[in-house]
């Protein structure tokens, strides 16, 4: 079995790697690969997909590399391989982000990438560091997590769902800002687990075992 972590230049995956192959070898799941090679993605068992910096860099970064997001699509869509993207991969998976500019998503959970708008206006936007999810729905990929449990959060977008029922978990940033996203064989996290402790990597390992 093989877990996949698209490299597509956004940002440094040495942490999400580290933790992905620390919680595989936990958990028995096998290889966990850093790649951009189309192919690999293609056959792979499990997915991951990172992002860092603006949905627009983002979604370019991975079709700038000839057959990724195609092969992204052909292990998601069409042979249905668990799915998790992590911050701005999370956020790719709405309709549309629209951040600087109206950029289509791959349309999996309907929904837009708005930027946060706390009510209060001493919260300053990022939304940088660490916060106390609530926890709104059961989902094998939250096993053992409660509401209370810390993540790391670094970022200004979050995802606004459509349907509420897609949405498992948000945090309090003078409102409910997005946390977890899921639907059928794909699930998103807008923190990062590799940088969440204890919490984000049972998180990974709850990944590692999902069988959607």
């Amino acid at each position: 079995m093989t877990t996949v972590l698209v490299d597509y230049d956004s940002g440094n995956l040495h942490s999400a790697e580290k933790a992905l192959k620390r919680m595989a070898a936990e958990v028995g799941a096998g290889a966990v690969v850093q790649t951009a090679d189309p192919d690999v993605v293609a056959w792979a068992d499990r997915v991951v997909l990172p992002g860092d910096g603006a949905f627009p860099a983002c979604r370019r970064g991975l079709q700038a590399i000839a057959g990724l997001e195609e092969a992204l699509l052909e292990a998601v869509e069409r042979r249905g391989v668990p799915f998790l993207g992590i911050c701005v991969g999370m956020q790719m998976m709405a309709t549309v982000g629209r951040e600087y500019e109206d950029v289509a998503g791959f349309g999996w959970i309907a929904g837009e990438v708005v930027r946060i708008a706390p009510s209060d206006p001493a919260l300053k936007v990022p939304h940088m560091g660490w916060n106390d999810l609530v926890v709104e729905r059961a989902h094998p990929v939250l096993d053992g997590i409660a509401t209370g449990d810390h993540a790391y959060f670094v970022h200004s977008y979050h995802m606004a769902v459509a349907d509420p029922a897609d949405r498992l978990a948000h945090v309090d940033y003078g409102g409910a800002v997005t946390a977890v996203v899921a639907t059928g064989n794909r699930v998103g996290t807008q923190f990062h687990p590799e940088k969440s402790q204890g919490p984000g990597l049972r998180l990974l390992a709850n990944f590692l075992r999902w069988r959607p």
